[in-house]
């Protein structure tokens, strides 16, 4: 397995778009806010230190969102990444906040135009690099919502156009209006409720983002797929978990967040770890 500083690029690349090289583990930035992902770190330093190791480490793709503290998460990408220097930032617009862990679907183009100029101010940048729906407001005709998404592409102010937590019919009904470049889907080891949504991105060469990328659940106790492959391998289960992952599809982008810069370590090295076949076989059976 990968040892080396650019560990999280042995995971290989994806093009965004066609067009936008990143490498395929890139990093999540919510778990960077403080508790209930509401409000600020208790430790800022940290945070900044463990965006700026994970570029060291090789990730060039970080995931963030409006929601995040609000804002915080966005102004701390800022104050340690900018200006960027090749790190493609993605953020996300779509979800009011109303206390810690509580998440409110508002997709109304004019908030969700709003949000997007906010973010281009809280991130220093005209043009964000991935801007995605949060979440699709059942409120508001779905046409609206993506409609807005393809006039902010038109205008210069997003560059590529991405959903998250949709399925097929919602991915193929925001294609007819803008051309989707990620999916952003809860998928893991243990959660493959989004399978049809991987397939579809697949085909279609969609990037396939996947949250909680590192949840092994029971398959992480000991006697389980995880748990032995991990002995067998001498990693940790979670390594295990995002090199399955990264196995089962190329257009797989996994965000893996903490705010332990230990755990981002392990979760970087990875991207160099290639399972045997059997394991994986075993891996794709256990849930």
């Amino acid at each position: 397995m990968t040892t080396t500083e650019s560990a999280a690029a042995a995971a290989g690349t994806f093009e965004l778009g066609g067009e936008l090289p990143v490498h395929r583990l890139g990093y999540g930035a919510m778990r960077l806010t403080g508790e209930g992902i509401w409000g600020p770190p208790k430790d800022t330093d940290n945070a900044v230190a463990v965006l700026r190791r994970s570029v060291e480490l090789g990730v060039d793709f970080v995931d963030t969102a409006d929601s995040y503290g609000p804002y915080v998460s966005e102004e701390l990408v800022r104050e340690a990444l900018y200006p960027y220097r090749g790190v493609t930032v993605a953020t996300k617009a779509g979800l009011l906040r109303t206390g810690p862990n509580r998440w409110i679907p508002c997709g109304r183009p004019d908030y969700l135009r709003q949000e997007c100029e906010m973010s281009l101010r809280r991130l220093g940048v005209e043009t964000i690099d991935l801007f995605q729906l949060h979440r699709v407001d059942p409120h508001v005709a779905a046409d609206e919502q993506f409609g807005l998404l393809a006039d902010l592409q038109r205008e210069g102010k997003v560059r590529h156009v991405g959903l998250s937590q949709v399925s097929v019919e919602q991915i193929e009904a925001a294609s007819l209006i803008v051309d989707v470049a990620s999916v952003q889907n809860r998928y893991n080891l243990v959660d493959r409720s989004s399978d049809a949504e991987l397939r579809h991105c697949t085909e279609h060469g969609i990037a396939f983002i996947p949250w909680a990328p590192a949840d092994a659940g029971n398959l992480a106790q000991e006697g389980n797929a995880a748990h032995d492959a991990a002995v067998q391998l001498d990693v940790t289960p979670a390594q295990v978990a995002l090199a399955w992952l990264l196995q089962r599809s190329s257009v797989m982008v996994p965000i893996p967040g903490t705010s332990s810069l230990e755990h981002l370590e392990e979760n970087c090295a990875a991207g160099g770890l290639e399972l045997p076949r059997p394991i994986v076989a075993r891996l794709d059976s256990a849930a």
